[in-house]
């Protein structure tokens, strides 16, 4: 094990003819934790700190042993845990839960075991700064009514776009590769279908939508039912408890075939990119969302 770094901090041991100051070197490890630190014996000899390790830990300071010097290690301790975990919960109720909507009519207590349950199976929560997941055993595929080489429509330019406009699609665009929904074309390879992008703006926020009209039109559409909302409502009327769960970006969670990869190019003024996940805007993406969702949830 290599450490990642030193430092030296300098320890202060109470004594009433003086406090002992002693410059203490610390290595810095990854991954490592450690409940207790170590004094090794050339600093205790040197100095000469005696500290009993039993039930009552104390240490002593020189030839003064009737003076016993004590540190509370278990409550200190029991304390620290607690505080770590006062302060992951904060985090995880300020930065997971910040949305959430509690009913205001849990009482206190229930609200607090609520949130605790929350806490303990935090790990089924996704956030932004996590990878998407991928959906296993269905890959979307897009079917064109024309045969290659394609309509001229069907490659278009960049549109024109403001400095604003410019800066924010790249923005968009890193952070939709980081996430492996985007990968960027090699300039060697092969490109006949290229949508240009905007940028939409709502109360501030920004969107980077690709204009599929084109190639939505040439696409051959799904004939797949799509629930309607007051059927479901229906079936939900003599419920007692609902519950709803909300995917994370959830047609970025679809994954795409090869074929319909190159038909899923955009084209920016930062270049040209390949969609690897379904993007919004596309013929038939609530059909295949519906057909997955009827998969893992059958009933």
């Amino acid at each position: 094990m290599h450490p990642l770094g030193i430092f030296e901090a300098v320890m202060i041991f109470p004594h009433p003819a003086g406090s002992l100051r002693l410059k203490v070197e610390f290595f810095i490890m990854n991954n490592c934790t450690s409940k207790h630190f170590i004094l090794v014996n050339d600093y205790l000899n040197m100095h000469g700190i005696d500290i009993n390790n039993h039930k009552d830990r104390y240490f002593t300071i020189g030839k003064n042993k009737g003076q016993k010097l004590a540190f509370p290690l278990e409550k200190r301790e029991i304390n620290v845990i607690r505080q770590v975990k006062n302060v992951n919960k904060e985090r995880f109720v300020s930065d997971q839960l910040i949305e959430a909507q509690i009913s205001t009519e849990l009482t206190l207590e229930m609200r607090k075991e609520l949130i605790e349950t929350l806490f303990q199976y935090r790990g089924a929560f996704a956030s932004d700064n996590e990878p998407l997941g991928a959906i296993k055993g269905h890959e979307v595929d897009i079917i064109l009514n024309v045969e290659r080489p394609y309509p001229p429509l069907l490659r278009r330019p960049v549109y024109p776009a403001s400095p604003r406009a410019r800066e924010t699609s790249e923005i968009h665009i890193n952070e939709l590769m980081k996430l492996g929904v985007l990968r960027k074309s090699g300039h060697n390879e092969e490109v006949e279908v290229t949508t240009p992008v905007i940028i939409t703006w709502h109360n501030d926020k920004s969107r980077i939508v690709g204009d599929f009209r084109a190639l939505n039109t040439y696409t051959i559409p799904d004939r797949y039912p799509i629930t309607r909302i007051h059927e479901t409502l229906t079936q939900l009327s003599k419920a007692k408890f609902i519950t709803s769960l909300d995917a994370l970006k959830g047609f970025y969670q679809s994954s795409l075939t090869p074929h319909a990869r190159k038909l899923l190019r955009i084209i920016a003024n930062c270049g040209i990119y390949e969609y690897l996940r379904m993007p919004f805007g596309i013929k038939n993406a609530s059909s295949h969302y519906q057909i997955i969702m009827n998969t893992i949830f059958p009933n």
